[in-house]
């Protein structure tokens, strides 16, 4: 398992808005990471209402950004290429509100294509082995 000290100095989260708390398995082409952020009550995206489900795609673009960190450092660089998320497509969210889901939520994320330019993904949060979010992100590198 990498900790979050393994990871967070690759990716531009930072303080709370790291929400991942662990890596348990990464390849070439997929992650499985953990995190219990979102029970936090002060967790950053955390509205009057509580923590929305909606948030949870921010959970597997996180994931999308520390596989490509962790393939980066793999390949030499000190650190990743900048992303900005710019598409969501087919989410599909199986609960309300995730703040009051007790315990640890698993998140996966895996590589559809990645380029120069940027890469698209498929993602998906379990919580006790229940389906609570999924969807496929689009991140881009721009350009310098």
């Amino acid at each position: 398992m990498l900790a979050k000290t393994d990871f967070i100095d690759l990716v531009p989260h930072a303080g709370d808005m790291c929400l991942l708390d662990g890596v348990l398995a990464w390849d070439a082409s997929s992650i499985h990471a953990i995190s219990t952020s979102h029970v936090s009550m002060s967790h950053p995206l955390r509205g009057g209402d509580g923590l929305h489900a909606v948030h949870l795609a921010e959970y597997g673009a996180q994931a999308m950004a520390v596989h490509g960190a962790l393939l980066a450092r793999e390949q030499g660089a000190t650190e990743a290429r900048p992303g900005m998320l710019v598409s969501l497509r087919g989410v599909k969210l199986a609960v309300r509100r995730v703040d009051m889901l007790a315990g640890v939520i698993d998140v996966h994320a895996q590589c559809l294509m990645a380029d120069e330019g940027g890469a698209q993904y498929i993602f998906r949060i379990e919580h006790e082995g229940h389906e609570i979010a999924s969807g496929r992100a689009a991140v881009i590198h721009p350009a310098g």
